[in-house]
């Protein structure tokens, strides 16, 4: 069952996504296309990953789901850098930001989830 009490990395993610719908919105209303339909799809991601990973099934799964959600913010700047080197697209400079805020935290959850797991692996051979 879900655990809904306040979680940081949950909540970036999802502010973020707001974010990510909102600029879409925009570029939609501009006549854009092919970029808003894989920046929706990849900037939305990351936070249902994040959010699927909260009912993981193991520390692996767990793991795994935020590797998942690393692998669609990696994407996600891949569009923003496009739309930032495109004198046709708006600037996403907020969102590039906030996706930074993100990045840095999915990271260290992964870094730190991978070291208790180590960790537990160790004294279990023991």
């Amino acid at each position: 069952m879900r655990n809904d009490k306040q979680n940081l990395i949950v909540d970036l993610s999802f502010q973020f996504a707001l974010q990510v719908i909102d600029f879409v919105e925009t570029l939609n209303s501009q006549n854009k296309k092919v970029i808003p339909l894989q920046l929706l799809k990849s900037g939305t991601s990351i936070g249902a990953n994040i959010w699927e990973a909260q009912n993981a099934e193991s520390k692996k799964d767990f793991i795994h789901k935020f590797k998942i959600a690393a692998k669609e913010a990696d994407e996600t700047a891949y569009w923003l850098k496009l739309c930032q080197a495109s004198k046709h697209y708006p600037s996403p400079n907020k969102l590039m930001e906030q996706l930074t805020s993100v990045q840095k935290v999915t990271s260290k959850i992964i870094s730190s989830s991978k070291s208790s797991s180590n960790h537990q692996i160790d004294e279990s051979s023991n």
